[in-house]
């Protein structure tokens, strides 16, 4: 079993005022050791909470919090009783895993996954490699069977409403041309009404008129 360690140093008191780099040397001192144990312990809990860190509207914040909670829990509880877990340790961590995945997992595109000997690999690549369709079929599996699936099941699919609003769409559009073409037909009927009494006033007018 791998031992989790935190590197701790004596400190040493002096009068001077501390400066920026000695500050910067004590905190990267106190740094979080990942060992094997503690990275495995990140990615199964990281990958167990991926589904609220793709919500569209989520606080990234208090995720890294509980993961960086429940991840020092389960070292405590195998036995490391000094170790704590910080969040943004825990993020910075899967910022560089994330990287190392994404690179393997172009390898193994190019080369199989034979070719992929990364630990860490499989058990990211059965999360993160999903593709939309794939999480979408997983959604409405477990939608079966529950009163929201029925539900759902119930209503008119999608093509065939799409195939009703197209309908409607078409009559529409056929309703509209035959009014079109009853105000031409108004339309014409009106002029050569008009012609007709401009003509007939003409000849009227023609007939009374006096030779000179």
């Amino acid at each position: 079993m791998d031992i989790i360690e935190t590197v701790v140093t004596e400190s040493i008191e002096v009068d001077e005022t501390p400066t920026a780099s000695s500050l910067a040397t004590d905190k990267s001192k106190a740094e979080f050791v990942w060992t094997l144990q503690a990275t495995w312990e990140l990615v199964q809990t990281r990958l167990e909470m991926d589904q609220d860190f793709d919500q569209p509207v989520c606080k990234k914040k208090k995720l890294w919090e509980t993961v960086a909670e429940r991840v020092t829990a389960k070292l405590r509880a195998a036995g490391s009783k000094d170790v704590t877990v910080k969040a943004y340790e825990c993020d910075l961590k899967w910022r560089n895993m994330l990287a190392t995945y994404r690179k393997n997992a172009e390898r193994s595109k190019r080369l199989g996954a034979q070719s992929v000997h990364w630990e860490f690999f499989k058990a990211m690549h059965e999360v993160l490699g999903k593709s939309r369709e794939e999480i979408e079929a997983q959604r409405r599996s477990k939608l079966n069977g529950t009163k929201l699936g029925k539900a759902i099941a119930s209503k008119r699919p999608p093509q065939d409403v799409l195939q009703l609003y197209m309908e409607l769409q078409e009559r529409k559009m056929n309703m509209w041309a035959q009014q079109k073409a009853l105000e031409e037909r108004k339309i014409e009927a009106i002029n050569n009404l008009a012609r007709a009494i401009s003509s007939l006033s003409h000849s009227q007018n023609n007939s009374f008129q006096l030779p000179e």
